[in-house]
């Protein structure tokens, strides 16, 4: 792939065997196959823990130089401490990585639901303080930054200021199913019912995709992300995609699928983004 980065949001999935990796694949050699497809990968597992050190080497060996992680801000630091008073744990977060930072893309911080307009300055002076030679991307759930002008466009301005892309999740298209299936159902108890909104404030536009379980199911909603997305390209940003599905065993197929449409959407316009 060229000029943007597609991954999925986990590369260790048994599930993937005989589908995606080869049938006989092991657990070692799940992310040195996943990385032969994808050129990036949502780094979720660092929300719930740090990787030891052994680990995160072998993570920069089963990987080629080009391909990019983006990693998640740990859940102490946006969800229980509250960006408030975590410089160590910061600390300790970007060390733990070092040896891979070279392959991170973006930093990714999610916060909570209960995180609204003001608490916009801890948001602040938390990013102030972040390594400034990074990308990062940040992700709101309160309503007030999709409805309230005044705490969309206070939000906005802050990052634009700082040069922090807005985080866009996309589950417009999971909360419109109507399913008896328990990986749907799962998926819709668990992701955030997320306004459509596309506003980018920094140049890696960051964007999270959830919807049906199967590739042709998303065609509606792909054709017009492959729009957005190819917008960007013109425009000379460089994102990144990420998509989900209910349960996560189609993800791979259906990630490529939106990559064909994108093919297509950007080959008339002239943009190349590679096989």
């Amino acid at each position: 792939m060229q000029n943007y980065y597609l991954g999925c949001p986990i590369w260790a999935n048994k599930d993937w065997a005989g589908s995606f990796f080869t049938p006989k694949a092991k657990p070692k050699e799940y992310l040195s196959q996943y990385a032969k497809v994808f050129n990036t990968v949502e780094g979720n597992n660092t929300f719930y823990g740090l990787p030891k050190a052994s680990m995160v080497m072998r993570w920069k060996m089963d990987t080629p130089q080009d391909f990019r992680f983006s990693f998640k801000f740990p859940k102490l630091i946006s969800h229980i401490y509250k960006l408030q008073n975590v410089q160590k744990e910061v600390t300790h977060f970007f060390g733990s990585l070092e040896p891979l930072l070279e392959k991170t893309g973006i930093f990714f911080l999610q916060l909570p639901p209960s995180f609204n307009k003001k608490s916009l300055p801890s948001l602040e002076h938390f990013l102030k303080n972040l390594p400034q030679d990074l990308k990062y991307a940040v992700e709101v759930r309160h309503l007030d930054f999709f409805h309230n002008e005044t705490a969309k466009e206070a939000l906005n301005y802050l990052l634009q200021k700082q040069g922090i892309n807005r985080a866009i999740f996309d589950t417009s298209t999971l909360h419109a199913i109507e399913s008896e299936d328990e990986h749907i159902i799962g998926a819709q108890r668990k992701k955030p019912q997320m306004p459509p909104y596309f506003t980018t404030t920094a140049d890696q536009p960051f964007l999270r995709f959830v919807g049906y379980p199967t590739p042709e199911a998303n065609r509606e909603r792909f054709t017009y992300l492959a729009q957005v997305v190819a917008g960007w390209l013109k425009e000379g940003k460089t994102p990144y995609v990420f998509i989900h599905s209910p349960g996560e065993l189609t993800t791979p197929s259906i990630a490529r699928f939106f990559h064909q449409l994108l093919q297509q959407e950007c080959h008339m316009l002239g943009i190349a983004v590679g096989e």
